[in-house]
């Protein structure tokens, strides 16, 4: 998965630290990869168990979450040694080369602090748990130890990457961070009110981290670890707990399988011989490759299950025959996006299942209410593609062909796979962590054995990238976790629903829509879809069924909402994401992708007017809503 990088430019001179950050990311990206495969196994076994042997693994549970836990931060302690974080980094841009070199170093020694503060106070939450045991007796301390060892690796490769660069440069952010700390402590004080203090400082360090283009995780982990800090009545211990907590679920495993799943069928061989047949086939139609596009997107969100790896996968396969066939790469990445936000809504999506998960929302009733809005979003972008585009000459994309048969036969283990997740969760026949797991063996097992392209080292590969990225992605949840207990505690998402109600009580139920809809649009762009879901869901979705809406058809149209707000200009993650997978700018694709944005948001527009559209399937396949 393509990321973008938290470091600007190039560093001018080394760390007397590189060495051993090398070492350990070497060992945090082997316990990722140790505990990621662990879990797997863990998980299939579990399942194998209960339903063939009838002998259930009580401690299977337990262990794999505490897998989960050490998978995420030795994962996020790899990224953080790669400098692989997701960040906004347009406003940088309208500074100076001189002030921008500066922030981009004090933005360095923010994730110092955060991963020295998230080391603080693990390590007394360590102590603290020391005599607590789990419900099945495991030692309470597999979930927190792994907290402590990757925050410390963390801050260690952090420190490095802060001191790279000219000592002036490295001293002089690092003082700008300590007098804007001070300017703000001492403004603290002086309020009138001490109570607000802490929300005002969580406020301020949310604003200047994403200004800076601090990556976005600990943009979240700043802000919640200077609430806690300035909330004398919260032992800083709460940090570090409530940042375990927020990954510390058994469904969020699906999204480190599922990413797995993805990039497994991307290596052994299933991804390129799909994409290659569905261009042959439709490349000589007008807008053929524009159609190849958005269906190989269809395909793919039901088997990575995150729109980035989604984009990742589909692009760094396609994008090559677009270039041979000479297609306008702005308009394909345009289209790529478009066609992201389209996915949100297809399962096994990760939003959907965050969605599921904190608002109390049947996971497979989502991923059945996800199908119609996708499909008629699927075919408006079908119809738009079709009109933009023009013919492929196949022989400048593919001049070297593979054999019919090959192609084939890789679509139809892929289709399996696709089938088999789909009717696992829908049938209710396993949870979509379980399945997620089976997706994962399958994709090894079976790819490996019908291609035999998937090497020992390549698999080993896989379990490591797949690791860091999943320790990437997981700790925003993570963070966004700590935050959003932060925004409980002082009741912020209650003052902002109490107004929304209050707008739709005086002025209707559709202007409420209407505004969560711009809400979440907005947040989506600056959060990614998944913290600010954890952070609002629970509170829109049960004001939304007061004001007379389904759960299910409003929890669609946040998810898209989401999705529109991370792939749309000018800050949206992942279409950074997606303009880096594609090697275009993204100043040169807002005008392209105009189009296809206006016809994800009229298709928003429908699904918002005819909820009928949403929840007919749900209804029929007997999960009412």
């Amino acid at each position: 998965m393509s990321t973008i990088s938290h470091a600007a430019g190039t560093p001018l001179s080394g760390s007397p630290l590189s060495g051993v950050c090398r070492l350990l990311v070497r060992v945090t990206a082997a316990a990722g990869a140790l505990a990621l495969l662990a879990d797997v196994i863990v998980v299939f076994a579990s399942v194998i168990w209960r339903y063939a042997l009838h002998a259930p693994l009580d401690w299977a549970e337990e262990v794999a979450r505490a897998l989960m836990v050490t998978l995420v931060f030795a994962g996020v302690a790899t990224s953080t040694g790669r400098r692989r974080h997701i960040g906004v980094d347009l406003f940088l841009g309208w500074l100076p080369d001189r002030q921008r070199l500066y922030v981009t170093h004090a933005s360095r020694w923010v994730l110092v602090l955060v991963s020295a503060g998230l080391s603080w106070s693990a390590f007394h939450l360590m102590e603290a748990a020391q005599a607590q045991t789990t419900e099945t007796g495991l030692p309470q301390l597999i979930y927190v130890v792994p907290v402590f060892a990757g925050a410390l690796v963390m801050t260690v490769a952090a420190l490095d990457h802060a001191l790279e660069g000219p000592a002036r440069v490295t001293a002089g952010s690092a003082l700008c961070l300590a007098l804007a700390g001070g300017v703000l402590t001492l403004l603290l004080g002086a309020l009138p009110d001490p109570a607000a203090a802490p929300a005002i400082a969580m406020a301020i360090c949310f604003g200047a981290g994403i200004l800076a283009g601090v990556p976005i995780a600990f943009t979240l982990g700043l802000s919640a670890m200077v609430f806690f800090l300035s909330q004398p009545a919260l032992p800083f211990t709460f940090f570090a707990q409530q940042v375990a907590a927020g990954i510390d679920h058994f469904v969020l495993l699906a999204i480190p399988f599922f990413l797995l799943a993805g990039a497994a069928m991307e290596v052994n061989g299933m991804s390129p011989r799909l994409v290659e047949l569905i261009v042959r086939g439709m490349g000589r139609i007008k807008g053929g490759l524009g159609i190849t596009t958005v269906l190989a997107m269809t395909f793919f969100s039901g088997i990575s299950g995150s729109k980035l790896a989604d984009v990742a996968a589909v692009g760094g396969v396609l994008m090559p025959a677009m270039r041979r066939a000479r297609q306008s790469g702005e308009d394909a990445a345009g289209l790529f996006a478009a066609s992201a936000v389209m996915a949100e809504a297809i399962p096994p999506c990760v939003n959907l299942i965050v969605l599921g998960f904190v608002a109390n929302i049947s996971i497979g009733a989502l991923f059945v209410a996800g199908l119609i809005p996708a499909a008629i979003l699927m075919a408006m972008l079908l119809v738009a593609a079709a009109i933009f585009g023009r013919k492929v000459d196949i022989d400048e994309a593919y001049p070297v062909r593979m054999p019919m048969r090959q192609l084939v036969a890789g679509a139809a283990v892929g289709l399996v796979m696709i089938l088999m997740i789909g009717r696992g969760v829908v049938a209710g026949i396993a949870t979509s962590t379980e399945i997620s797991a089976f997706a994962v063996v399958y994709a090894i097992v079976v790819g490996r054995l019908a291609f035999r392209e998937l090497t020992w080292a390549a698999t080993v590969r896989l379990f490591v990238d797949v690791a860091a990225t999943s320790g990437m992605l997981l700790f925003i949840v993570a963070a966004a976790g700590s935050l959003s207990y932060a925004l409980t505690l002082q009741m912020i998402p209650q003052h902002i629903a109490g107004f929304l109600v209050a707008v739709g009580l005086e002025h209707g139920s559709w202007l409420f829509l209407l505004l969560t809809i711009v809400m979440v649009t907005i947040f989506g762009a600056v959060l990614e879809g998944a913290p600010a879901l954890i952070i609002f869901a629970p509170i829109l979705v049960p004001i939304a069924s007061q004001l007379g809406y389904q759960p299910l058809h409003y929890g669609i149209l946040v998810v898209l909402s989401m999705g529109l707000g991370l792939f749309s200009p000018p800050i949206g993650l992942g279409l950074y994401a997606t303009c880096g997978i594609c090697g275009v700018q993204m100043k040169d694709v807002i005008v392209p992708m105009a189009k296809y944005l206006a016809v994800i948001v009229a298709g928003l527009a429908l699904l918002a007017l005819l909820p009928a559209l949403t929840l007919w399937l749900p209804r029929l396949m007997g999960y009412g809503g």
